[in-house]
């Protein structure tokens, strides 16, 4: 058994660790578990000290941790508002995860989901909405089906031959 006084260690022949390369530190990913972006893109990442004044256009992932003003397109992949973004802008994309704070109208053909920790003034079209338990939400919503048109809004349902009145 090996003392404090006693100096070296107990294995006198120690056989040194090999090294190993360091794994990746795992990319923030909101949404995990779900399918990936429907591009092969990578994702673009707006840091906290950056800000960006006019129009986003492309063809990859976008997460959001600086400030943006503007608008913001990216049609077919998921943009992500992190914890310390600040947005003003209109947004459309595939799909929107928001933990930080929107100012702007969103269009997703997908899906919109606001965080708990998220804010969103403005208005939303999308296919699904999630709204967490936390989270702040002022506007409308528009829930629209996967092609892109609005759901109709259902009429009261006719009534059958038989339970209408005689004549």
């Amino acid at each position: 058994m090996w003392k404090p006084s006693q100096t070296g260690s107990i294995n006198p022949n120690p056989t040194p660790e090999p090294t190993r390369p360091a794994a990746p530190a795992p990319a923030f990913e909101p949404t995990a578990g779900r399918a990936p972006a429907a591009t092969t893109g990578d994702q673009a990442t707006i840091g906290k000290g950056l800000f960006i004044k006019g129009e986003i256009n492309g063809s990859e992932s976008l997460f959001i941790d600086g400030k943006v003003e503007g608008s913001i397109n990216l049609p077919g992949n998921r943009v992500t508002v992190g914890r310390n973004g600040q947005v003003a802008a209109s947004i459309t994309a595939r799909e929107i995860v928001v933990l930080g704070k929107v100012r702007g109208n969103m269009t997703a053909t997908d899906r919109v989901d606001i965080r708990a920790e998220g804010s969103l003034s403005g208005d939303v079209a999308a296919a699904r909405i999630s709204i967490e338990d936390g989270a702040f939400f002022k506007g409308g919503i528009d829930i629209r089906k996967a092609e892109g048109k609005p759901i109709a809004v259902a009429s009261a349902p006719a009534m059958p031959e038989a339970a209408r009145p005689v004549q």
